[in-house]
């Protein structure tokens, strides 16, 4: 008996995944590139300022094997680039202007919607995608030094910091849901 899953009518095939995947982290990493872009437009000059850029940089790079892999597999991008484009910036810039524990909340929230979301692909790509796996490996470790940046620099004590951390989580899911199609 095989261990494989059955693919029901309507399920994407392996091809068709793949896709997805380079589709919706290529625009991922374009929104936090805007994030972190948003975060330092208000935040420039400030000591924050170079762990941003640190943060970004990284950013940069995952959107640099992406956007490589976007034209190498021959996959569309996301539509809605212009969107995230505007959205990741105002994310990034309304936060900060909430002060730094803000931003670094945000950056927290981020970070954690995005390892879920790097987890479940890693768990779900076949096994002639190690390539592609470990880049997911490696951004994952990436995000999650993020996500410990934005906690040892008082995400936590952002005004309403739960209420924001959820806010942002959940939207991140539904950009992630619809990206992968859209």
């Amino acid at each position: 008996m095989s261990t494989t899953p059955r693919r029901l009518p309507g399920d994407p095939t392996p091809r068709e995944q793949v896709a997805r995947t380079i589709r919706v982290d290529h625009a991922g990493e374009y929104g936090a590139k805007r994030i972190y872009q948003g975060q330092l437009a208000v935040l420039r000059g400030t000591r924050h300022a170079a762990l941003i850029r640190h943060m970004q940089a990284q950013e940069q790079e995952h959107l640099d094997t992406f956007s490589r892999l976007i034209a190498e597999r021959r996959v569309r991008p996301t539509a809605l680039l212009p969107f995230w484009h505007v959205a990741g910036f105002a994310l990034g810039a309304a936060t900060a202007a909430l002060g730094y524990r803000a931003a670094m909340a945000c950056t927290v929230a981020v970070e954690e919607a995005i390892d879920e979301h790097y987890q479940q692909q890693e768990a779900a790509l076949g096994e002639d995608e190690t390539a592609l796996r470990a880049h997911i490996a490696q951004f994952r470790a990436e995000e999650l030094e993020h996500r410990d940046i934005g906690l040892q620099n008082e995400a936590e004590l952002a005004p309403a910091y739960r209420l924001l951390s959820a806010a942002i989580k959940a939207g991140c899911k539904v950009a992630i849901k619809v990206a992968e199609r859209i």
